[in-house]
């Protein structure tokens, strides 16, 4: 079913002809933040294909905006490109059923020691859906107010972070010019822009969010 979004109609798509039933499933590898599973799926044609999938708990990320159009932005080291990146405060969810909404106030808080007064929906982002199941659901957080970040004793990468509040105009080149690559916050600040030039708009906190990550939560209990 096509759903308008932000006043607009989707494109019209056909009715689904197959269903890639799941024929076998083979857990690979279960992890403190991932599980990779192996699953052998139904083909179109008749026969199968292995497909190999990432499990992701699912996390929020924060627009966190000030009245001068400014973005908070941290930089922080990121193993696995081994260089340090530029990212909006965001942080996982760690728990089945956890409140998406509560999750984003409070890795707001712990990383840049803001809180917000009002928040919407600013966009959900699947970066690897061709073989993982993370989802992202970032929000717009505004009319900001300093609450400090606390002192929670961080020995890893988070020890090292850096917060920089970022022009709306500045991120906005960053992201053509390469310095921001990291995936949700390369879509959340062009989300931000056309939120601030009207051309989109937000979507209230309880919107539906139909892929978010269970799978790998459930795992964890």
């Amino acid at each position: 079913m096509n759903q308008p979004v932000n006043g607009a109609q989707a494109p019209r798509t056909a009715p689904p002809r197959h269903d890639f039933a799941v024929v076998s499933s083979e857990d690979i590898y279960t992890g403190k933040v991932l599980a990779v599973r192996r699953d052998e799926v139904r083909m179109p044609g008749g026969g199968t294909s292995v497909r190999e999938i990432m499990e992701h708990s699912g996390a929020v990320a924060i627009a966190a905006l000030d009245a001068g159009d400014r973005l908070m932005m941290i930089y922080q080291y990121r193993h696995a490109v081994q260089r340090r990146l530029w990212e909006m405060p965001a942080g996982l969810l760690d728990h089945a059923g956890e409140d998406a909404l509560e999750t984003a106030r409070r890795e707001l808080e712990e990383e840049v020691g803001l809180a917000a007064d009002e928040w919407s929906v600013l966009l959900d982002v699947v970066p690897s859906p061709g073989f993982s199941d993370e989802s992202v659901r970032v929000y717009l957080a505004t009319a900001l107010h300093d609450v400090g970040r606390p002192d929670l004793g961080a020995d890893d990468e988070e020890a090292d972070l850096e917060t920089h509040w970022v022009a709306l105009a500045d991120a906005l080149a960053m992201v053509f010019d390469g310095a921001i690559v990291n995936a949700t916050t390369v879509a959340a600040v062009l989300a931000v822009h056309a939120v601030r030039t009207g051309a989109a708009q937000t979507r209230p906190v309880d919107a539906p969010w139909p892929d978010r990550p269970t799978r790998f939560a459930a795992r964890k209990g």
